[in-house]
């Protein structure tokens, strides 16, 4: 089941937008602060995000692609969990918890 007009869609650059800027912030964790457990499962949900919006545009059926869609959202979920704990442990400051807060809702 295969929906051409989503493939380019909003949720896709979203979600692409939010795992450039996770990438970045996890290269910034890595790196600078030497921070690799948070860094690390944040990196994976989010990225996982645009992986479930791209595989629910090559869905199957109607239900695949909720499926797809709703895992989508429990990465999200997971995303905003590590944000959470990433700005509480004082990894990143609340402005930036802030804004990719904001993206990953």
């Amino acid at each position: 089941m295969k929906n051409n007009n989503s493939s380019d869609g909003p949720l896709l650059s979203q979600s692409i937008s939010l795992a450039i800027e996770i990438i970045e912030l996890f290269k910034e964790l890595s790196y600078k602060k030497n921070e690799y457990v948070m860094s690390k499962q944040i990196l994976r949900s989010a990225t996982s995000v645009g992986a479930n919006v791209t595989e629910a545009n090559n869905a199957e059926s109607q239900k695949d692609f909720v499926h797809k869609l709703s895992i989508s959202q429990k990465e999200c979920a997971e995303t905003l969990y590590w944000l959470h704990l990433l700005m509480e442990t004082k990894f990143i400051h609340e402005e930036k918890y802030k804004v990719l807060k904001s993206k990953s809702e």
